[in-house]
């Protein structure tokens, strides 16, 4: 048969170039295996990941050995001594597990004490400490879900810190703006700024005190059995002398904590909260983060058909920031640690509740900030701008050929506090997540966990059979967290994009509520919309009341987030997974 007249490759000989295929549907390709994927938020994260995956670890150990690596490759972005919050799902199992991922306030505090020392502020260093909480998170998760051992999964972060890495452009340019925020500790500086300046591409960063910690923790697990090696790595930092060096370090300078604290301290595993929106349920940790968040604006827009709704039209943008905001509302009215509060996820997604916050959102009007809390409350929580900080972390998200799946947010930034001297961590400072108000839920007080900004989320759907479709989802960027997750999430299940495609799609955030971070700035109004939506879904929003800052194109603070999915419904030929890594971040994602 003559191929003359065939069309295809290169034999279309009548013109200059085929022009057969079409422009690429994204920037980056969704990645596509079976065996596993990976997405991480630096390249060499997804490599560790990817390496214990190769070796036959499960989802777990490659989560565990990749927070690791990123305390040490991402310490600007989480560490060590600071949070991890993270939500697992094991093979054969409709079950969500949450591991809390961050710690207490020590003995002694409450709103009243803090202020007899420190006033309306809160000063950077101890006085924001609270018990660090990610080497509990990483030995927990080993312990209960997966198969290697502590030392295993260690060696790679461990190599990392010792013989250090070269640093690439961004994460250098990190160090670089980050270094206004701890150029004035000489403990942080000398590890991160070693050559007496800002870091340049090329550059070596090596963390031995770091390397010696991990190795510390690797050389106490010793035990009977794995569980009990465990337990004994973990109570290598948790009591003697790391313990005793970090309480008298947060004694030294104005914070509160004992060694009980640390040695009475563990994360909480639960079932992780949940709301099926359509075919999927989707699952975050509880209110003593925000997370739910995502679930309840997800209980608001179920009453929206947003399949009718042209994506990323004024209409579609509105009404899902409204249920944002009504969410972030309920955040600043009941999210705090549930021991303390006696608030729960269920009671705020009952059909009741739902139906009044849908039946406040107007087509044509903006909701006034913290609808559903007494104007009384609004002015103590509007604090200037003047004081407020920078913050933000780093994720991850895995899952492996059975469908064991680990999404993760470590965090706590190298500006956050400084370096304790001879452990190579900070103690982490998310006491900044608390307030200085004794009535409202998230106020410090002694055994209560500050309310958390990083919040993985995990989605499954069931198909029926033993295999489960899995979606892990994970973001960074403070209270942008779960407002990228949910634009995500719906990118796939409602407009039908490729998890590349939803990555990548224009980005909107609102602010219209305290900021999580002492001082709580309050911009009121405030809506953030990427460049890339169209000028005239921006002046439709505006003529609807919104406040609107334009962003550039991919924005770094609209949240970096990551997503991998079963791209179909396993089944016994095996699963085809799909990975998709944020642009906006350093975010990597790699699969096979």
């Amino acid at each position: 048969m003559s191929t003359s007249n065939q069309k295809g490759g290169m034999r279309n000989y009548s013109a200059p170039l085929p022009e057969i295929f079409p422009p690429p549907e994204s920037h980056r390709p969704t990645l596509i295996g079976e065996k596993y994927m990976v997405v991480a938020g630096h390249p060499l994260v997804a490599q560790v990941a990817t390496r214990v995956l190769e070796k036959g670890g499960n989802a777990i150990d490659a989560g565990v050995a990749a927070g690791l690596a990123s305390n040490v490759i991402q310490a600007d972005m989480c560490n060590l001594g600071g949070v991890a919050p993270i939500l697992i799902k094991i093979a054969d199992s409709e079950d969500v597990w949450s591991i809390s991922g961050v710690g207490v306030w020590g003995q002694g505090v409450d709103v009243a004490r803090y202020q007899e020392r420190h006033g309306a502020d809160m000063p950077e260093g101890a006085p924001c400490s609270v018990v660090p909480a990610a080497v509990d998170s990483w030995i927990t998760a080993l312990k209960r879900f997966g198969t290697w051992s502590f030392s295993d999964v260690a060696q790679d972060a461990i190599a990392y810190a010792e013989k250090g890495f070269v640093l690439d452009y961004r994460t250098a340019l990190a160090y670089t703006l980050m270094g206004d925020g701890f150029k004035k500790w000489e403990s942080t500086t000398k590890i991160y700024w070693p050559n007496g300046r800002a870091p340049v591409e090329g550059d070596r960063l090596c963390q031995h005190d770091l390397a010696d910690l991990l190795i510390r923790i690797a050389d106490a697990e010793v035990g009977s059995s794995r569980e009990e090696a465990l337990e004994n790595a973990r109570a290598a930092f948790y009591s003697g002398p790391v313990a005793d060096a970090i309480v008298r370090w947060v004694q030294r300078h104005d914070g509160w904590m004992e060694l009980s604290d640390l040695e009475s301290f563990r994360n909480q595993v639960t079932i992780a909260k949940s709301y099926k929106y359509k075919e999927w349920l989707v699952s975050t940790g509880d209110i003593y983060c925000q997370g739910p968040v995502l679930l309840q604006a997800l209980s608001i827009l179920s009453k929206f058909d947003l399949s009718r709704l042209e994506h990323n039209s004024a209409d579609y943008l509105h009404v899902i920031i409204e249920s944002l905001k009504l969410a972030f509302s309920d955040r600043e009215k009941y999210y705090g640690d549930p021991k303390f509060t006696h608030n729960s996820v269920e009671e705020l997604l009952k059909e009741t509740h739902i139906e009044e916050l849908f039946e406040k959102i107007n087509w044509d009007s903006v909701l006034p900030d913290l609808a559903t809390i007494p104007d009384t409350n609004q002015s103590a929580l509007n604090i200037g701008n003047s004081l407020a900080r920078k913050h933000d972390t780093t994720n991850f998200s895995i899952i492996d050929s059975e469908g064991n799946t680990f999404t993760c947010s470590p965090s706590d930034t190298i500006d956050g506090n400084p370096i304790v001297e001879g452990l190579g961590i900070m103690v982490s400072p998310r006491g900044v997540q608390s307030r200085l108000h004794p009535d409202h839920p998230a106020s410090i007080q002694t055994g209560k966990m500050p309310r958390l900004t990083p919040a993985p989320a995990l989605a499954i759907r069931s198909t029926g059979g033993p295999d489960i479709q899995v979606m892990a989802l994970s973001a960074c960027g403070g209270d942008v967290i779960p407002q990228g997750i949910l634009q995500v999430f719906l990118n796939i299940v409602e407009a039908g994009l490729t998890p590349q495609q939803s990555v990548e799609a224009p980005r909107i955030a609102t602010l219209a509520f305290p900021d999580s971070f002492f001082p709580h700035v309050h911009d009121r109004g405030r809506l953030h919309v990427e460049s890339r939506v169209d000028q005239s879904v921006r002046a439709d929003l505006a003529n609807r009341g919104h406040r609107i800052r334009v962003w550039p194109e991919y924005e770094f603070d609209a949240s970096g987030t990551a997503v991998v999915l079963d791209l179909k419904p396993p089944s016994e030929r095996g699963r085809v997974l799909a990975g998709a890594a944020d642009p906006r971040r350093s975010l990597y994602a790699l699969g096979r």
